[in-house]
């Protein structure tokens, strides 16, 4: 039977990232991030419910999550779950983990910290230019049928198809 391992989170930062590298040169990071689920509970107040997740980003992609965000900063991230287990003075420990493929920086302008704006799109659909910074490293063009160069737009309807009610709709 086929798997699916697939996640996508939209939180904050819990702590400033450290920037490391392995032996073979290559970038790593592990970060923190808070993700707020909002429910309402039994009296029907809206409450937050807040999950910490540990996240691990490699290449390019950790080298430009270290350049850019900080504590606080809002970011989405798109990658896959990891089990890991260890033992620690006899005892077995273990934890659940997404390997980051993808990262989005949210937010505005940092223009506080001194730190370049760096509001890029996933690229997932997205139009106007802009690209996610796991895009930056790929050599493959794995992702070029998701970007729409800016002026490019969808094929306009003929009037023949199902639905077609109005000829004054000017699209």
């Amino acid at each position: 039977m086929a798997s699916f391992n697939r996640v996508m989170l939209i939180g904050n930062l819990t702590r400033d990232i450290e920037l490391r590298h392995t032996p073979a040169g290559t970038a790593v990071t592990d970060m923190g991030m808070a993700v707020n689920d909002r429910r309402k509970n039994t009296q029907g107040e809206w409450v937050d419910e807040v999950t910490y997740v540990d996240v691990t980003l490699w290449g390019r992609t950790a080298e430009i999550a270290a350049e850019y965000l900080r504590k606080g900063s809002p970011v989405f991230i798109e990658g896959r779950l990891k089990y890991e287990a260890w033992e620690v003075e006899g005892q077995k420990k273990s934890k659940l983990k997404v390997v980051g493929e993808r990262l989005q920086l949210l937010g505005g302008r940092a223009e506080e910290s001194g730190r370049p704006d760096f509001a890029r799109s996933a690229g997932g659909g997205s139009q106007g230019g802009t690209r996610s910074a796991s895009d930056e490293f790929h050599d493959d063009d794995s992702h070029a049928e998701d970007y729409a160069p800016p002026g490019r737009r969808e094929a306009q309807p003929n009037g023949r198809g199902a639905g077609y009610q109005d000829p004054e709709i000017p699209f």
